[in-house]
Parts: structure tokens; C-alpha cells; sequence
């Protein structure tokens, strides 16, 4: 699939009634006014477009924005049960050992604790360890700072989903 022109999945979501639009962009991202943003600017001519649509409106999501979009993200090696997208996104830490699971629950809870939401990154491709490594080093970062690393992991996520999100009926 190129980016630089409409696909069967593309005009599928183009043409989606506005509730199954504004439903499948919820399961991309849980905040509302990023869902939003992007149904008002519907249709879009290419993925490149929805994309760079998607990384402007991300840019300027207050934090009470990333917080929702946040809340829709469960905590790293512990997948929402039934949520294959979940499951697919932190297979990293499918085979982890107990040992590395367990230090990645004391990580996600010290990370809470200390930031007061969710440790988010886009897992996809990354080994447990690497996921491991990233907590480790992102708990000693101030808060500002953590915050535009959210935004940016969130954006990574969100690209991967919209791009699977029409993708869907390509294949």
C-alpha cells in the first residue's frame, strides 16, 4: 500500500457513517477530542494525509487530552484480556521471564506513582527488555519531559493504528 494515494480501506473509512467513524477512532486512541478532530476532517486523500492530520492534532492535545487518550492504554505486560490489539502490540513481553515480568509490574507502578498515569510506549517491536530499559531510564526524567514523550509514543501508537485501521481491507 502507498501512502500517497486513497486505498480500499482508506475510502471504507471515508465512508463510514459518522458513529462507526468516531468508534473505530476510539479503539486508535481513546481521546475524544483527537477522535473528533479528525472525523471533522474527513476525507482524507491519502494515509499520508490522515497521518500528518493525526500528528498536528496530537501536537496540540492539552493534558487533560493525553490523560484520556492515556487512560485507554493498559499497563505494559498486561494486555487488556480479549483485546487482540493489545496483545499484538506488547507481544515484546509474551515470552518475558517471571523475573522480568515482575520487575516491569514494579516499574509500571513506580512509573504511575511517580508521573500518576500510565508508562506508555509504542511497544510495537520492542523486546521486553527494551521496554524494561525504557522504564528504568524514563522515571528519572521531570515531568515536562515525560509528558512530550508521552505525546510523541502516543503519536507512534496512533500511526500504527490508522495505518491498520484502513489497512484492514487492503489485504
Amino acid at each position: 500500500m502507498t501512502s500517497s494515494s486513497s486505498t480500499p480501506g482508506l475510502a471504507r473509512f471515508n465512508a463510514m457513517e459518522e458513529h462507526a467513524a468516531a468508534a473505530a477512532l476510539h479503539e486508535a486512541c481513546a481521546s475524544t477530542a483527537w477522535g473528533s478532530a479528525l472525523l471533522a476532517r474527513r476525507p482524507f486523500a491519502s494515509l499520508a494525509d490522515l497521518l500528518a492530520t493525526s500528528d498536528a492534532v496530537m501536537a496540540g492535545l492539552t493534558d487533560a487530552d493525553l490523560a484520556q487518550a492515556m487512560a485507554g492504554h493498559p499497563p505494559i505486560g498486561r494486555p487488556k484480556p480479549g483485546d487482540p490489539t493489545s496483545s499484538r502490540e506488547q507481544r515484546g513481553m509474551a515470552g518475558a521471564s517471571e523475573a522480568l515480568r515482575e520487575e516491569m509490574l514494579e516499574l509500571n507502578l513506580a512509573y504511575q506513582e511517580r508521573f500518576g498515569h500510565v508508562f506508555l510506549i509504542c511497544a510495537t517491536g520492542r523486546t521486553g527488555e527494551q521496554m524494561r530499559d525504557a522504564a528504568r531510564e524514563r522515571l528519572g526524567n521531570p515531568p515536562e519531559r515525560e509528558r512530550e514523550i508521552v505525546r510523541i509514543e502516543l503519536g507512534r501508537i496512533n500511526r500504527i493504528r490508522l495505518g491498520n485501521l484502513v489497512q484492514e481491507d487492503d489485504a
